[in-house]
């Protein structure tokens, strides 16, 4: 089974930017539609962007604009930069194939909180 590992996140100023990474195994990563979750407190875990094979991106509307998903598949990676960081933004960050499985084994995720 592929695992996910993200790193990245940390505490930045509303405004802000920061660069999530997500490192992938397995050798048939360049054949999955990436994307990008996060879940805040109390809330959904929510797609934020994705990513095809060959580079085509679909964002969610909260975050259209100011983040971009990438990927490098030589390296079994796919990344999300994130810009105009705001409050609303806090989260958990995820990455994982797209759509995830009906039982999807997700990794620790990476926290980012955006605070004054």
């Amino acid at each position: 089974q592929v695992k996910f590992v993200e790193s990245g996140g940390g505490l930045v100023q509303p405004g802000g930017s920061l660069r999530l990474s997500c490192a992938a195994s397995g050798s048939i990563f360049s054949a999955f539609v990436m994307a990008w979750y996060r879940q805040a407190p109390g809330k959904q875990r929510e797609m934020v962007a994705r990513i095809t094979s060959t580079g085509n991106t679909a964002y969610a509307d909260a975050v259209k604009g100011r983040f971009t998903i990438s990927r490098d598949n030589a390296k079994n990676t796919v990344y999300l930069q994130m810009n105009s960081l705001k409050p609303e933004d806090t989260a958990v960050y995820y990455c994982y194939s797209y759509p995830p499985p009906k039982v999807p084994n997700w990794g620790q995720g990476t926290q980012v909180t955006v605070s004054s």
